[in-house]
């Protein structure tokens, strides 16, 4: 009894939802990467880390949430010649960016 592979979403498996999907998949490593580094500034500015730890691990955690979701909907976009740029995705990460920005800088500032 052979197992057979599922049947692919598009016919060119090397368009954009694979590139897009290993993108943010590095978006994601990255954050978790960051939370560690943050975990490590904890003795040094305290409390205030946890919630750019927080943050930053809830931001990864979105963008692994969706995944599955994301790559669907940009394949089948190909498939009916209809792609459309993910903007709530951008504007999320980009708003996470910047609230961990702002509380870094409100934790070295110690506000």
């Amino acid at each position: 009894m052979s197992v057979s592979a599922p049947e692919p979403l598009h016919q060119d498996p090397g368009l954009q939802p694979e590139r897009t999907v290993m993108s943010w998949g590095r978006t994601t490593l990255s954050l978790c990467v960051a939370a560690l580094v943050f975990v490590r500034w904890l003795p040094h500015y305290g409390i205030g880390i946890v919630a750019m730890i927080l943050l930053a691990l809830l931001a990864a955690g979105g963008i692994y949430a969706t995944q599955r979701y994301r790559y669907a909907v940009a394949s089948h976009g190909i498939t009916a010649d209809r792609l459309r740029a993910d903007v709530v995705a951008v504007f999320s990460m980009s708003a996470a960016v910047l609230c961990l920005g702002v509380v870094g800088i409100l934790v070295v500032l110690d506000v």
